[in-house]
This record gives structure tokens, sequence and C-alpha cells, in this order.
């Protein structure tokens, strides 16, 4: 019966927890909008990332890291299915072909040709009242040649002009360059580019000539283009042929070429758009692959053609089963689901993750992801070199290890490398030095304090590294050559993640205000601001939080909770009193304002102080975990002396406007903070006291606390609240041990008192 009853509560203890997790993974989804939608794009990014990859790159490609062009096949590879392929190669060859027939395209440029006409016009306007003139001294000449310059600077020689104002036929020869010029310019002058036409037709060109909404393409052989180191020749060869008088023969060229301009220009773009409109044309060259062919041989060395058939039947498959996108849906959407549930577990042991810390995991995981499957494609050797070596696996877990907790980062350092194992990035020997990495990184980090410890933990997690690939190589009978590389990137690996910790790790931290052992380290110094404040407007404060941070420190030493988070908790717990000291008994010297007041009013007054103090912390961005102490250190205890001064003047006087407005310490350190906190105060009315003194109140104290629930929530067990108490005693009784007492020496002449 007690079996079958123990059956059932079990049962009863398992439906419980699933109820309550749905309960909160409900509540999350409704309350906390925005980590949810971190957490599924980065599932969704990681998922299509994936997806992509393997429709672009294969999603079977274990096997072809066995085949290298060149080396001899130690198995055959058959094709299971019909498989038809493009021939890259074959295909860009015919493209190179075609290409080198398509002729380069120049355009012509209208607008230079009216421009050479219209100065040419200017000229001839200039000259004909010189050369019409009856006067042909040497004086006319210059002047000529004055006016030519002026208009025309460095265009002609001065022997060019001379013969040309003597000539008896000048009016003659200047219409006849009037017709020169119009013909070579309308032919087209090209303008050859020193590179840049060696991938296309040598002999032949494309002209397109722009007639109003018209474009003519005229094709030229290139033997028959006129260029400016060809146009003398082709105006000597005009001249000829056309029968013009003999002194156009001598001036022709020299008047010409002040006026003719390069008119045919090259045309990149046209040219692009006639070799694309060749592409469409060209048809892919496609090979099939039938059945049972046998893609490798045995003991034959491998082509370049047996890796394109063996790299097109992996596309194939990958592309064409189903199972493989499936699977790595799957895969990602149960490494996903487990962070959620691992996010819940911590959750429930530190009060919650926040929205950062969620943020952070979500992109930490979708980078590693990412990156581990992108890595595929770098130029790794990945027969002896893992291909982990290239991602900071150290470097991803030390971060949330700091910022987060060691469990989150243990978890992830396993969880990561299956992932990526699991959806094809990873193979063996990447997956063991990852894993090697991230546990290791997971467990270097414990209890560090100061940034010197990254460094060290980069050296371990570089040694752990080198030993990971040691064993790798050694499994893998690797040449010796091989061991030197390996084991400096695997150590390159480890102690670069280290640095980089150094140097991403401040501004995480104050992003996620995290309460990392540096920035406590920070936040313990006496010489901050507030703490200079807090000594200066509230001494008794001040040398009360000084022995507070003492006591909880001892004692979360000696239970294993952290002692610099309850130190620093304690420096602070008070600041909230600065606004009005001397309300506070340990800043009173003489008068107590107290006695002035009523008891309600001086428990609003006592109260506050913890309200102020969650402001004051929250406005200097403390990390969360000391507001939580400040918010705590009370609980929702009753200010019991003003409120039994109120029963004494009203018996229906509330508890409730004489309790603090805080909730039960929900953490180890808080609660210590609560108990030192009240002992310290305490234990200042004793008189005389001794350690049994001490001792027997301390235990009063803490059954007080015990009895009003103020621990319940705690996780202290009865084991942690005795070795509290003996911690307490020990230090308490250490700072108010007894002391000698001075006899009263009767004053003689030349005597002295003890320094």
């Amino acid at each position: 019966m007690s079996m079958k009853k123990t059956a059932d509560a079990s049962r009863f203890s398992g439906w419980r927890n699933l109820s309550l997790m749905g309960a909160w993974i409900r509540t999350f989804i409704t309350t906390r909008r925005g980590p949810v939608i971190a957490s599924l794009s980065a599932f969704f990014i990681t998922t299509l990332v994936t997806l992509q990859y393997q429709r672009t790159n294969g999603g079977t490609l274990g096997y072809l890291k066995e085949f290298e062009v060149g080396k001899v096949a130690e198995r055959d590879v058959l094709a299971e299915q019909s498989v038809a392929y493009v021939d890259e190669t074959a295909t860009r060859l015919q493209l190179d072909l075609q290409q080198h027939l398509v002729p380069p395209v120049f355009a012509y440029n209208p607008e230079l040709t009216a421009q050479a006409q219209k100065d040419y016009e200017r000229f001839v306007a200039l000259s004909r009242p010189y050369l019409a003139g009856t006067e042909a001294g040497q004086e006319a000449q210059e002047a000529y040649i004055r006016e030519v310059y002026r208009a025309f600077p460095d265009r002609f020689s001065r022997e060019t002009l001379a013969l040309l104002f003597h000539q008896s036929e000048g009016e003659q020869i200047l219409e006849t360059g009037a017709a020169a010029l119009i013909h070579f310019m309308e032919t087209g002058i090209f303008a050859l580019p020193e590179t840049g036409l060696e991938a296309y037709n040598a002999e032949t060109v494309e002209v397109l000539r722009r007639v109003e909404s018209r474009i003519i393409r005229e094709r030229m052989e290139t033997t028959h283009i006129i260029t400016q180191d060809t146009l003398p020749d082709a105006v000597n060869r005009w001249y000829l042929a056309s029968g013009f008088p003999l002194s156009f023969g001598v001036l022709g060229f020299s008047l010409l070429k002040p006026f003719i301009k390069e008119n045919v220009l090259f045309s990149p773009a046209d040219t692009k758009e006639r070799l694309s409109e060749l592409k469409t044309q060209i048809h892919t060259v496609v090979k099939h692959i039938e059945p049972g062919t046998r893609i490798i041989r045995r003991g034959f060395i491998i082509t370049d053609e047996d890796m394109a058939k063996l790299e097109a039947l992996n596309m194939a498959v990958s592309r064409q089963d189903p199972r493989t996108m499936v699977g790595q849906i799957l895969v990602l959407l149960l490494l996903y689901s487990l962070f959620v549930f691992l996010g819940w577990v911590e959750s429930a042991a530190k009060g919650g993750l926040t929205d950062a810390e969620i943020y952070v995991l979500s992109g930490l995981t979708a980078l590693y992801l990412i990156g581990a499957m992108l890595a595929k494609n770098l130029p790794v050797n990945t027969e002896f070199f893992p291909l982990s070596i290239v991602l900071p696996t150290a470097l991803v877990i030390m971060l949330p290890a700091i910022l987060i907790s060691s469990s989150i980062a243990l978890a992830w350092a396993l969880l990561l490398p299956i992932g990526a194992f699991l959806s094809g990035s990873f193979d063996e020997g990447a997956f063991i030095l990852a894993l090697v990495s991230g546990v290791v990184a997971s467990f270097t980090l414990k209890g560090a304090e100061k940034r010197m410890d990254l460094v060290k933990a980069g050296l371990i997690s570089a040694g752990a590294n080198g030993i990971a690939i040691l064993a790798l190589l050694l499994l893998k009978g690797a040449a010796l050559e091989i061991y030197p590389m390996a084991l400096f990137g695997g150590a390159f690996n480890g102690l670069a993640s280290g640095m980089l910790v150094l140097g991403l790790l401040p501004p995480l931290e104050r992003v996620l205000n995290a309460a990392t052992s540096f920035r406590l380290i920070e936040l313990s110094d006496l010489n901050a601001p507030l703490l200079r404040r807090l000594f200066t407007v509230a001494p008794g404060t001040y040398s009360h939080a000084i022995m507070v941070a003492n006591l909880a420190e001892a004692a979360c030493q000696e239970i294993g909770a952290n002692p610099l988070l309850a130190r620093v908790g304690a420096y602070y717990h008070d600041i909230g009193k600065m606004d009005q000291p001397n309300y506070f008994v340990e800043n009173q010297t003489s008068h107590n304002k107290h006695d002035d007041i009523p008891p309600r009013l001086s428990a609003t007054i006592i109260r506050s102080h913890v309200k102020l103090g969650v402001e004051k912390a929250r406005a200097l961005q403390l990390p969360r975990e000391v507001i939580n102490i400040i918010a705590e250190h009370h609980g929702n205890s009753v200010i019991t002396w003003f409120y039994n001064k109120a029963l004494e003047q009203d018996p229906q006087a509330s508890e409730e406007d004489f309790s603090y407005p805080g909730n039960p310490p929900r953490s180890r350190e808080s609660a210590v903070v609560m108990l030192a906190d009240v002992a310290e105060a305490a234990v200042r009315t004793l008189e005389k006291p001794t350690a049994a003194k001490i001792e027997k109140f301390l235990q009063e104290l803490i059954n007080a606390k015990v009895k009003h629930g103020q621990l319940a929530e705690s996780e202290l067990t009865f084991r942690d609240l005795e070795t509290i108490k003996q911690a307490f005693v020990r230090v308490l009784a250490g700072y108010y041990h007894s002391r000698i007492e001075y006899p009263k020496a009767q004053a003689k002449e030349g005597a002295h008192e003890p320094n």
C-alpha cells in the first residue's frame, strides 16, 4: 500500500512540475514578448541560414572530403539515381569562345562633330578678311597670326599660318578643308583604349549612331577605322582621290589637325549589353549521369571531371531528399527547446533571467551555429585540423559564465557543440575539440576576481585545446610536420578567447548590469563617491554598513555563498538613510527626533529608507542582485519598537502600517545580510558582551526571523543558520572583546598617562 502511495505521489509530482513549467511558459510568453521574439528570431535565422547553406553547398558533404583531385581513390562511388548537371567547365569554355567573336562597341558622338565644324567656321570667318586683302606685307601677316593665336591659342604653327596667308587660292583651300573636316568627322575618328579590348573580336568593331529616336548599328573592319595616328595618311589618300588643288595637299592636314577630335568612343556599357545578349543565346552544357554509373573508380587518379560529377551527385541528393531538411529543422528546434528549458531552470534558481541576458544568449547561440555552418567553406584541411579550431568556443562560453552563471555556461558548453554536430557543421574531431574547449572554459573562471584571471583562463583553455588536438592527431596517425601548426592553432584559439573576453566584458557588464566579480570588486571600493558621501553625512550608518559587511562576508564564506556580493550588498544596504540620517539611532548623538513625532510618522520615515535606497541604487545602475539585497534586507518585518509604542496610544493600530514594504530575502546572500544587519544593531545594546551572551542573543534573533517567515524563501538550511551564527559570534566576539581596565594612577609630578 505504501509503495502504491509513493508511486502515485511521484506521478503527481511529475505532473505538477510539468504543469508549473507550462504555466511559466505561458506567463513568460505573455509578459516578456521581447525575449520571446529574440529567441524565435535566433531560431528562424539559424534555420534559414542552415537550410540555405545546405541548398547551395549540399547536405552530404561528408564523403566528399575523402576525395581530392590528383589523388588515388580508395573506394568506388556509384550513382544511386539519375542526375542531370551543368558542366561548368564546358559551358565556360563555350562562352569564352563566343565572347572573342563579340566586337567591341563604340558610340558615335555627333556633338563633338558639331563643335569641330563650329570651330572651323570661326577660323574661316576670321581668316577670310586677311586672305582677301590686297596687302601681303609682313605687318599684315603678323596681324593675321596674332588674331588667330588670340582666338585659337596653341593650335597652329606660325609656318602653317604664314603659308596659308601667302596662298593665292586661300579661299578655295579653306572650303576644301571644310569639306574634308565634315567627311572625316562624320566618318568618325576612333579613340582606342589602351586596355580592355583584348577579350573581344580583334578584327571588327561595332559603331552605334543615334539618329533621333533610332539607333543605327554599323560594323567596320578594324583595318578601315581612322584614329589620330592614321589620320595623316587618310587625309592624303582622300586628297589624292578627290582631285583637289595641289595647294591643299601641302596645307591640308595642318589645317585639319587643330579641329579634328576623336568622336567615336568605346562604350563599356553597350559592350557588356552585347555580351549579356550573347550569354542568353548560349545554351549551358548539360550532362547526365545514369543510375549505377561508376563516378569514382578505386585505384584511379581523381580528375576534375570526376569531382564535378561527385559534387553534382551530392547536390542532387541533398536537394531531393526532404529528410535532410526536416532533420535540420528538428535538430535546431530541439536545441532551442533545451535552451528554453535550461532558462526556465535557471529562472527558478536565480529569480529569472533578465531580458538582456536572454538577448545575449540567443545572439551567441545563433552566431555560433551560423559561424560553424559558414566555417565549412574555409580552406581548412579538416582531416588533421578540426573545423572548430577557427571558432572561439571558449569565448562564447566564458561570457555567459561570467555574466550569468556557471551552470548556464556549462549547459551551453555541452549543447552548442552537440547542435553543431547534429546539424552537420562539425565532424567528430571538431565536436570533441569544441566540447573540451567549452567545458574547460565554463570552469576556468570559477572564483575569478581579477582581470588577469581572464588571461589565466585563456592559457588554461589553450592548454586544454592543445591536449585535445594532440589526442586527435595521434588517433588519426598524422605526420609529424602537422603537429606544430595544429597545436599552435589550438593554443592560439584558447588564448585569443581569453584576450577577447577582456575587451568584450566591460561593455557587456554595463549592458547586462551584471554582478560579476570584477564589477563587484569595483563597487566594493570604499572610496567610491556614494560611500564617501555616506561617511560624510551619516558616519554611524557608514560604520554600521562596514560591520555588517564583515559579518556577511564571513558567514557567506562558511556556507558557500557569494561573499563578495554579500559585502557589496552590505555596503549599500542603508544608502537610503542619507537623506534623513538624524532619524536613525546610529547617527544620533544626544536628542532623539522620534521623541517629538507620533509613532506612525516615525515608522513611515524608518520604512522609507528601503524605498529610497532602491531608487538610489537604480539611479546608480547597480546590479540587480545588489538592488535585491537593499530591497530585502528588512523583508516585510514589523518595526516592533514603534508598533508597541503605537499600541500604547491606540490598541487598534494596524500592524501593516508598521511593516517594511519589501519581500523576504530570496537569495542566501540577501538573507545573510538581513541577519548580519539585525545582529550588528542588536549586539550594540548588550552590556559587557561575551561570546556566550552574543551566541545566545543571536540564536534568539535567528529564531525570531524563522518564526516570522523572513527566511522561508532564502534556501538557507538549519545547518546554514547554525554556521552563520557561529561565524557572527566569532567576528562579534573579536570586535567586542573585553579590554584591560587601566588603574587610575595618582598624579605625580613628571608622571605621564599611558599612550
